[in-house]
């Protein structure tokens, strides 16, 4: 197998492992905050006791997610020299911003959080509380414009010719503010509040079948489905708005995405299959639907992949077509999920269907997979660029590695993190079976 092709797989393996526990850091943090703030506003002993449980979830999402993080930086270099010599002046800047900015209060933070119960004033550990949580937030914004910026590249010039060459900032903000980092954040983050805020109703939904802890559970359950429902509906918003941009600036990705070929009002497809041999896509459609999703006419052309050299198009049109379209489908499953739930909770009837209840104990995977395939399809729809209209992913690799080295490094890894993977699901088991600590919960909660 290639080399280009093995360190793209190797690339894969271990950003979709990392990004597993991100994810659930940044919705957890989000969920930690609102207890604390309830429990700090109404004195309710209860939501402390939520507040509490669900840090020790956090802790161990956090660890898991900085261990995997870091070999991220050393890939780039081992494998990626010449991408990491190109774009150094840009992805080093964001990063530093990130680790002096969003790792460092993260951490500090958690320490007081996970060392001060008990020690400190509730409204300090509220605070501090925040800090993790904003933290968190502000790490994905760095490592997201920093992705931003390979997909559309502002605030730079090109230093050097060939194999020297390099980008440079010019502009900080420009770099920062490039025309997709805004929207793709506002997605990433509710993509994020979706992971968290899903295990917590997953978990809680798994004690409520099993009558434990169930007056707290009920309590858990109706704040995180409201605020599952308000995000639900927020990342449809935030997915048009990204699909627009995706539009004005990669059009050949989106045609990607939608197995649109030829340069005419567009179809917007359920679901279906692209035959790429034939350019031609099959399946279940709206018609004029894309068209009218971008341009709110059904007459306007949208640029097909026609437009395009085959050197300049996306490889693999159907892998980013179904990784898209399946991220889609998982988020109209969730916004009806959650939607569903909420009347049933208004009407006061929720928690007699169990059905209902066990469908929210494995819908935990949802999100996971929605967030995984939609880098897929952002990742694969911008190929053959890693920095786009800039520089190819087949001339930014390094020279010096070998195909072998790559493959053992991939079964290394394999190894490693199905380990980590299965310390992760005891360890995160072992927390929820032990459930709530009785002496961290009253005997009797009222509303």
């Amino acid at each position: 197998m290639e080399t280009e092709i093995l360190a793209r797989i190797q690339f894969a393996l271990t950003i979709a492992f990392h990004y597993i526990y991100p994810p659930l850091s940044i919705g957890l943090g989000l969920l930690m905050v609102i207890f604390k703030g309830i429990y700090l506003r109404t004195g309710k002993v209860e939501y402390n006791t939520l507040a509490r449980f669900w840090t020790r979830i956090f802790s161990l999402t956090f660890g898991i997610g900085v261990a995997t993080g870091i070999v991220m930086e050393f890939e780039f270099g081992t494998n990626w020299a010449t991408y990491s010599r190109y774009v150094g002046d840009i992805f080093g800047s964001a990063l530093a911003a990130e680790g002096v900015f969003a790792f460092a209060l993260e951490s500090t933070c958690l320490g007081i959080v996970l060392f001060g119960w008990n020690k400190i004033k509730p409204v300090w550990h509220f605070l501090a509380t925040l800090g993790v949580f904003l933290g968190s937030m502000c790490s994905a914004v760095w490592i997201v414009i920093a992705n931003s910026w390979q997909q559309t590249p502002a605030g730079y010039v090109v230093a050097g010719e060939g194999m020297q060459a390099k980008a440079v900032i010019t502009d900080f903000w420009a770099m920062v503010f490039n025309p997709s980092s805004v929207d793709r954040i506002w997605h990433v983050w509710q993509g994020a509040f979706l992971a968290g805020i899903f295990l917590v109703l997953s978990v809680h939904a798994w004690y409520l079948l099993k009558g434990r802890h169930v007056e707290i559970s009920k309590k858990a359950f109706k704040v995180t489905l409201i605020v599952g429902t308000i995000f639900s509906l927020l990342q449809l918003a935030s997915g048009h708005s990204s699909a627009e941009g995706v539009a004005k600036n990669q059009p050949e990705k989106l045609a990607a995405m939608e197995g649109h070929f030829r340069t005419e009002p567009a179809d917007l497809y359920l679901f279906g299959w692209v035959d790429k041999k034939n350019e031609v896509t099959h399946g279940v459609k709206i018609p004029n639907g894309l068209t009218y999703m971008l341009h709110y006419d059904t007459e306007t052309p949208v640029i097909g992949l026609d437009q395009y050299p085959m050197e300049d198009r996306p490889g693999q049109v159907n892998a980013v077509f179904q990784f898209y379209h399946i991220m889609v489908a998982i988020g109209m499953f969730l916004i009806a999920l959650t939607v569903f739930a909420s009347f049933l909770l208004w009407r006061g009837k929720l928690y007699d269907k169990r059905w209902l209840l066990r469908i929210f104990v494995w819908a935990v995977i949802l999100p996971q997979i929605g967030n995984q395939v939609g880098w897929f399809a952002a990742e694969m729809g911008r190929q053959p660029w890693i920095v786009y209209k800039l520089l190819r992913t087949s001339d930014a690799l390094s020279k010096a590695v070998t195909a072998h080295q790559i493959l053992f490094a991939i079964i290394l890894f394999t190894i490693v993190y199905t380990i980590l993977f299965i310390l992760f699901i005891y360890l995160l088991k072992k927390k929820i079976v032990h459930g709530i600590d009785e002496h961290e919960e009253q005997a009797t909660i009222t509303a």
